[in-house]
């Protein structure tokens, strides 16, 4: 698939790409705090994001278990730093997003950490193969941490319905 086209050119184009899909979450993300939750915007982007996963249908996108433990355990970790500094506070009787000031810089300094992995795993690593464990990554990290979201949401809610 990716033959004819030089691999520095995928890495390039991927991490621009990345560079831009992590910038605009970030500002989605502080947009999105001045609107009340709900168990849909919460839960919507991790089932989103699991088409992403019809990529290992072919076979440049295949990984090793191993590099799957990798990326998954390295996704884990950084959903934990998410999972720290996402919480809800009622206002108005709605349920928001706390705005963190760390959390911008959090996502900030994640996205530049995946960048630059990228960019020295790149040489190691075959292009497609680079993807799926960046996806894998990627899943990893958002699924803990909606979860975690969801969670705490579901108890917010229903001490706000007993008040």
């Amino acid at each position: 698939m990716f033959a004819n086209i030089p691999s520095h050119y995928l890495i390039i184009g991927s991490t621009v790409m990345a560079l831009f899909m992590g910038t605009f979450v970030m500002f989605m993300r502080v947009r999105s705090q001045r609107k009340p939750v709900n168990a849909k915007k919460i839960l919507i982007p991790p089932f989103a994001m699991s088409t992403g996963g019809f990529m290992f249908l072919f076979e440049e996108f295949h990984i090793t278990p191993i590099q799957i433990l990798e990326a998954a355990a390295v996704g884990i970790i950084f959903s934990t730093v998410l999972i720290a500094t996402s919480k809800f506070e009622v206002r108005d009787h709605d349920i928001y997003m706390k705005r963190s000031k760390a959390f911008f810089f959090i996502l900030a300094g994640l996205l530049i950490i995946r960048v630059l992995a990228k960019v020295l795993m790149s040489d190691a690593f075959d292009v497609g193969e680079l993807a799926g464990m960046f996806w894998t990554l990627a899943f990893s990290m958002i699924w803990p941490w909606r979860l975690a979201m969801f969670v705490q949401y579901k108890k917010l809610k229903k001490t706000q319905l007993v008040m």
